[in-house]
């Protein structure tokens, strides 16, 4: 199984083709293709390309599926004897990311397009033969 270690919205995070990811709010409208371009690591079956700080040419792209907004975080400031209290919320502006392939130097490595995705053989349909007498 294939994933890689990327920089988005000032967080690192693991991602693997074919899952859903809830990041900061992209620059990007609703089914909109991204890249990423600050990949930190790379592990393709055991073979670990690692950046210093990230890999030259390493791509992840994914699209886009819908923007939403958070859990609301309640933050609640009190001072003892003083009669202060300040009750503030907050909501983050997310996005829902589905990587959709890992690329290498241009070469697919995981996700659509790959070698180990296309292992599964396709069989033509056989037409069903009736025999009339």
């Amino acid at each position: 199984m294939a994933y890689a270690i990327v920089e988005a919205g000032g967080t690192q995070m693991r991602v693997e083709p074919g899952r859903f990811y809830d990041i900061n709010r992209l620059p990007v409208d609703e089914e909109g293709n991204f890249t990423l371009d600050r990949v930190l690591l790379i592990n393709n079956d055991g073979e670990i390309h690692v950046g210093q700080p990230t890999i030259e040419g390493a791509t992840v792209e994914g699209t886009v599926m819908r923007h939403f907004r958070g859990r609301k975080v309640i933050v609640y400031k009190m001072r003892p004897k003083k009669k202060t209290r300040k009750k503030r919320g907050h909501r983050q502006e997310l996005s829902q990311l589905m990587i959709n392939s890992i690329r290498l130097n241009g070469q697919v490595i995981a996700g659509e397009d790959s070698p180990q995705d296309t292992t599964t053989t396709q069989s033509e349909p056989v037409a069903a033969t009736t025999e009339e007498e």
